[in-house]
């Protein structure tokens, strides 16, 4: 304890007397008392008289009262919390939302994924065991130009599309208006459903003969010029052909067409027997059309029925069936997947575990259900020679009519595997060969299915895919995975390797080239453009950045910094423009579609309290750390605007918001350390203000957690704590608070002492706290051996540090400054004090916490911020309603606290305060609650039975 740990003034005329303070000689209780010098230490009661006169020796009294006086305010001061400087001695802190942010944070960037490699040379594909995979079929943008779209592919749609839900109602609108605008996000098989369904009615139509009657439409030309080709009979294209037109509706300067255009063209096409389908991205430039006559939303096909179709093709293509002519993907196959893999129930929708044919079987594994009826459709002349009204009678099946049996599907939904296809196949009934019929009779194949499902559910595969749902290119990819390492091409380190590059991908599909079209000249239609180029441009991949940033905060917090990154992004792209930033036009249903976003019900810390809000997470735990890693480790020229963005989020006074940035930014800085030390770290480190200098820490701590950086962080955090400016050394300290930034937890404390104790304890705030922080990790007794040699420390600043952190101890929430989850000892009492939590689940501990705050209450400058703290402490073993609080704690620690007469003398006193506050009064029956879980029946004495009981 320190050495005037003795002391006690009579403060109230009820307060404990020095007399009977301990005596300094006395066996301290927790550790050894460094001198009797301190400078407020008391005269010791046996001390002789003095003999000076009186009047000098009231002078020395009152002179040592008002360094007394001086000393307690000087330790006051330094128990106020450090990060409210900015705002006043009482400016709130939510250390608790602050901690629970950094948490979330954390997890959504802890993947540490280990992206597949790219050629960087040739970005155009990847290469994983023996699977090479074009890269520029998945890109936006990049399509066939004005052309026919070969019979091949048309084939290779009819046998591989899987239908998504609304199919038939798609294609019946379609057949009705001839036009069709179909909205959709990139990526989600829109285009393939565009073909399919021109496949399809114009295999039924006039053009049926035509070799060549489905052709995609120049991108560049628009709806005006398609409308005047198809009406003029320009280009030579026969009756009833299908026009397939992807406008570029993102490039600047570009307006999409109106209802007029879109009239006109369906009038053209209603002339020549024609059909067309407009394919556009969700979002405010293509949502008129979308709500207008023509338009529809496409949705995606279901994951688990994409993945379980192609892993088959796959398998089959290395077994090969004779019976079916070739497997799945044979040329005698005409169904596809549209009579395989399990169909979506009734209600339109897929279940959580795959799909339900017409007759409820369920087939998970890619069982029986999927081989049904192959062998009768391989008679369709190769696929082509389908009767072309056969369509008409499948609605009973695949829209839900009242004819297709208890079945039925809203809008049409989903594929064309189900029982009662004798309307297709004009009642054909033929044999259907078991699973795994073909030259592996004895069923190998089926066992290939059975692992490859098993394969598909395996948790370590599921982790490194991090993606919620597949997307059609996706699906092909993983299915190929599955296939080739169940045939052994593929290892299983390349198998969870190229899992993992499928979040990257998406990131690359998401940033290559989108301001391309800024160099650009704008189509010339004779419309003067109204629309801002940089803004609407940007948006997209600007919300993506930010929702990989601060996934998990509130929609409102996330769309707010994605404007904010919005305008950084145009002005570094535009620096002579002012970008406009339209304020109508916001669509967030879009954001989430153009995002692989999804909202979702969820708690927002607001002032101390929680409140439902609406929050947001990308569809898949592997795209923000993907996004990032996309972001900076190949658009160099980013990097600028970004920086200045999270500089803007490190002011923001939502921990929601800051310290997931300062998470995101340690990530960042991981990547390239010189820059992010340079850019972010650095400079926010040396702030005016505490919340930046938090923020620099917090991505110090960030990267600190990846080995690779480990080092070099901690070099750092040495070098600000010996040589750095007061800013820095303040840094230093909340970065050492984590428990990552030393190579032991000794170092630590040691690096934390240097910081408080120097230059007159300016630092011993900010150290005391992370001292606390760091008895929430599991070397906590380590930590408090060493508070208790700081107490007999010889130099005054060692013992204010430990008297500081141990006020400061009882004064801390557990929220405040725990990083574990709820589930834990101390996450389940986190709006505990620490001190009550520590002694409730740490109880080998108990008498180490009492011993050192007995010190605190019996050193005379920190008697009455440790009162009011063990005040505070009794106040908390109940809630207002009555139910219990910390009592638990409490009836630890207090049979520790006052083992001796003078300590329950000390607590029958305070008690005694509490009853008579004017404010505040405690209950007669609790303070006799409190009072009989302190003392033991036989110690209690009759004057405070009568007051206590």
């Amino acid at each position: 304890m320190a050495d005037e740990a003795v002391a006690a003034r009579a403060a109230e005329p009820a307060a404990p007397k020095a007399k009977e303070a301990r005596s300094p000689e006395a066996p301290p209780r927790g550790g050894g008392r460094g001198d009797d010098r301190a400078k407020d230490a008391p005269e010791r009661p046996d001390a002789p008289e003095p003999t000076d006169t009186s009047d000098s020796a009231d002078d020395e009294a009152g002179e040592r009262e008002k360094e007394r006086e001086r000393a307690a305010d000087r330790f006051k001061d330094r128990t106020r919390d450090p990060l409210t400087e900015e705002e006043g001695e009482e400016g709130p802190t939510d250390a608790a939302a602050a901690a629970r942010a950094r948490r979330e944070g954390q997890k959504l960037l802890s993947s540490n994924r280990d992206l597949i490699g790219f050629d960087r040379s040739d970005i155009g594909q990847v290469h994983i065991g023996d699977i090479n995979v074009r890269l520029d079929a998945l890109r936006s943008g990049l399509l066939m130009r004005d052309g026919p779209v070969p019979a091949e592919e048309l084939l290779r749609i009819r046998r591989t599309h899987i239908e998504p839900g609304g199919y038939v109602r798609l294609r019946r609108a379609l057949e009705a208006r001839r036009l069709l605008v179909l909205g959709g996000a990139p990526g989600t098989g829109r285009a393939s459903t565009a073909l399919a369904l021109l496949e399809e009615v114009t295999r039924a139509g006039e053009g049926r003969e035509n070799s060549e009657r489905v052709r995609r439409a120049d991108p560049a030309r628009g709806v005006r010029e398609l409308a005047t080709q198809v009406a003029g009979g320009t280009g030579g294209h026969p009756r009833g052909t299908g026009y397939l037109l992807e406008p570029a509706l993102d490039r600047p300067g570009t307006l999409p067409p109106d209802g007029m255009d879109l009239d006109q063209l369906a009038s053209a096409l209603a002339e020549q027997g024609s059909y067309a389908v407009v394919v556009v991205s969700v979002g405010s430039a293509a949502n008129p059309l979308l709500a207008g006559r023509y338009g529809a939303i496409c949705p995606p096909a279901p994951t688990r029925e994409l993945v379980a179709v192609r892993l088959r093709q796959r398998l089959e293509e290395e077994h090969g069936d004779p019976v079916r002519g070739g497997g799945a993907g044979g040329p005698g196959d005409g169904r596809g997947p549209r009579d395989g893999d399990g169909s979506r129930d009734a209600g339109g929708g897929r279940d959580a575990g795959g799909g339900r044919d017409a007759g409820g079987g369920r087939d998970r594994n890619g069982g029986a259900h999927r081989d049904r009826g192959r062998d009768e459709h391989a008679d369709r002349d190769g696929g082509e020679g389908r009767d072309r009204d056969s369509h008409r009678s499948t609605d009973r099946d695949r829209d839900g009519s009242p004819d297709g049996g208890g079945h039925g599907r809203r809008d049409g939904d989903g594929g064309r595997g189900r029982d009662g296809r004798a309307g297709r196949d004009g009642g054909r009934s033929g044999d259907r060969p078991g699973r795994g019929a073909g030259p592996d009779g004895d069923g190998s194949l089926s066992l290939l299915l059975e692992r490859a499902a098993e394969l598909r559910e395996d948790p370590e595969v599921t982790e490194a895919v991090g993606l919620d749902d597949l997307r059609p290119a996706e699906a092909e990819l993983f299915a190929s995975l599955l296939a080739g390492h169940l045939r052994g091409t593929v290892s299983r380190a390349e198998l969870l390797s190229g899992c993992r590059g499928l979040a990257a991908v998406q990131a690359y599909e998401w940033f290559a080239g989108v301001d391309r079209a800024l160099a650009a000249p704008p189509p010339g239609d004779g419309r003067t453009p109204v629309r801002s180029g940089t803004a609407a441009l940007f948006h997209p991949v600007a919300f993506r950045i930010a929702l990989a940033v601060l996934g998990g905060a509130s929609h409102s917090a996330v769309s707010a910094a994605a404007h904010l990154l919005t305008w950084e992004l145009s002005v570094q792209s535009d620096p002579d423009s002012t970008p406009a930033r339209p304020l109508f036009c916001d669509d967030p249903e879009a954001d989430l579609a153009l995002s692989r976003a999804r909202p979702a019900d969820g708690v927002v810390d607001v002032a101390g309290s929680e409140v439902t809000g609406r929050l947001i997470f990308y569809r898949g735990s592997a795209l923000p750390a993907a996004v990032l890693a996309e972001l900076w480790d190949r658009h160099f020229p980013v990097r600028a605007p970004v920086v200045r963005w999270l500089r803007l989020l490190a002011d923001d006074p939502r921990p929601q918001v800051s310290m997931r940035a300062a998470v995101a930014a340690g990530e960042l800085s991981v990547r390239d350390f010189e820059h992010g030390y340079a850019e972010l770290i650095r400079p926010l480190a040396e702030a005016p203000t505490p919340r930046r200098r938090v923020f620099a820490a917090t991505a110090l701590d960030q990267a600190a957690g990846h080995a690779s950086h480990r080092r070099a962080v901690r070099k750092v955090v040495d070098n600000w704590s010996l040589h750095g400016t007061p800013a820095q050394r303040w840094t230093a300290a909340m970065a050492l608070g984590y428990g990552r930034c030393a190579d032991s937890m000794d170092d630590t404390l040691d690096t934390l002492a240097e910081i408080g104790v120097r230059d007159d304890g300016e630092q011993l705030a900010v150290a005391s706290l992370n001292v606390v922080r760091l008895l929430t990790l599991p070397e906590c007794a380590t930590v408090l051996r060493r508070l208790a040699a700081w107490t007999g420390h010889r130099r005054e600043e060692y013992q204010d540090l430990a008297l500081v952190s141990i006020v400061r101890l009882a004064l801390t929430d557990v929220d405040e400054v725990l990083d574990d989850e709820p589930g834990t000892p101390l996450g389940d009492r986190g709006d505990w004090p620490l001190l009550l939590a520590l002694a409730a689940t740490r109880p080998e501990l108990t008498g180490k916490l009492a011993d050192l705050f007995w010190t605190a209450l019996n050193t005379a400058r920190s008697r009455d911020v440790a009162l009011d703290a063990l005040e505070t402490l009794l106040r908390s073993a109940s809630r207002k309603d009555g139910r219990a609080w910390t009592r638990e704690g409490l009836a630890a620690l207090l049979p520790a606290l006052t083992a001796e007469e003078q300590d329950r003398r000390r607590l029958d006193w305070l008690l005694r305060r509490m009853m008579r506050d004017q404010d505040r009064p405690l209950a007669e029956e609790r303070a006799r609650a409190l009072w009989r879980l302190a003392v033991p029946a036989r110690q209690r004495r009759s004057e405070e039975e009568e007051s206590h009981g």
